[in-house]
């Protein structure tokens, strides 16, 4: 039972992550529905700013948004793997990131996929290599912050 618990108390925030971005993927997060948030926001911020340039940051919010998702959801499901490895406390668990970025590749893929089947959507490549990116991005920051922790 301790094992069991042990468990759920890494993985549960990966599938609740996932469950957060399957959410995003609907038609509620859509850009339609995004830029009704941030376009009055920028319209308010600089009244002069073209309708062009505010979509342009719309569409920056949403792709540093996809980086930032997969960046967590890397994270997350890197540390739930770091707790299972029986690598040394004191090195990098290289199983584990390459388990974690493939999770999260995959699990990028899936979302692109299912964006397919919703009407106001669209799934593209694109943002499988910028979620791929964010991944990355994220365990590159564990990997840096283990290394900066070590000198102290």
């Amino acid at each position: 039972m301790h094992r069991l618990r042990s468990s759920l108390l890494y993985w549960l925030p990966v599938f609740v992550w996932m469950f957060l971005i399957f959410g995003f993927s609907g038609d509620s997060a859509s850009f339609q529905h995004s830029s009704r948030i941030i376009g009055p926001l920028m319209h308010w911020l600089f009244p002069r700013m073209p309708d062009a340039d505010i979509n342009h940051v719309v569409f920056l919010v949403r792709k540093c948004a996809h980086l930032s998702e997969y960046a967590v959801l890397a994270m997350l499901v890197w540390r739930a793997r770091r707790r299972h490895s029986r690598v040394a406390a004191h090195s990098w668990p290289w199983p584990a990131t390459i388990e974690a970025l493939w999770a999260a590749v995959l699990y990028a893929a899936t979302d692109e996929l299912h964006q397919t089947f919703v009407p106001s959507r669209e799934g593209c490549l694109r943002d499988v290599l910028i979620d791929s990116s964010g991944a990355v991005a994220g365990l590159l920051v564990l990997w840096r912050v283990g290394r900066w922790r070590k000198l102290w």
